[in-house]
């Protein structure tokens, strides 16, 4: 990433007119974040348990209350089955 053509056709990618100073900036922050990521690499991540989540994934949303008032509000639904509410086919 430290060739003037790379800095350049990234530039003319992202439709940005920089002078050279913010050009030579560039540069050097995107070789610090690349620096970065190489000493990310060095981890030991053996025993790291591979997600898709940064985040502990928890339930963010409220609990339904079980009982009678869940099971009215499904009698009441012009279309039900069992537990749940069905719905007419749009397409």
């Amino acid at each position: 990433m430290n060739e003037k053509f790379e800095i350049e056709k990234l530039v003319q990618l992202a439709r940005l007119s920089l002078t050279e100073d913010e050009k030579n900036q560039l540069e050097g922050d995107l070789l610090s974040i690349l620096g970065y990521i190489d000493k990310l690499e060095t981890l030991d991540t053996s025993n790291i348990e591979p997600t898709s989540q940064a985040l502990s994934l928890k339930n963010v949303f409220r609990e339904d209350e079980p009982g009678e008032k869940a099971e009215s509000c499904i009698e009441l639904a012009p279309a039900h089955y069992k537990d749940h509410y069905e719905a007419p086919k749009i397409i």
